[in-house]
């Protein structure tokens, strides 16, 4: 799960159906994103960072570390 983006996500009150509209999917599919069950994609968190005015890294990072524990 990418703890730092459902963080993230909730401090700004965007719904999954928003950031799935931002980034023209579907909500299931951001959702299993943000919960980790689809991989994310280079381009993709560069897509969802840009919409926090962020660095991919500044949310992802931290919990692709904890997955490779």
């Amino acid at each position: 799960m990418y703890y730092k983006l459902k963080k993230l996500r909730d401090s700004k009150n965007y719904s999954c159906a928003f950031m799935a509209n931002k980034l023209s999917i579907t909500s299931v599919y951001y959702h299993q994103i943000e919960s980790g069950k689809r991989n994310l994609s280079y381009n993709m968190a560069i897509k969802i960072a840009k919409i926090f005015n962020k660095l991919p890294d500044d949310i992802f990072y931290e919990d692709h570390l904890k997955k490779l524990k």
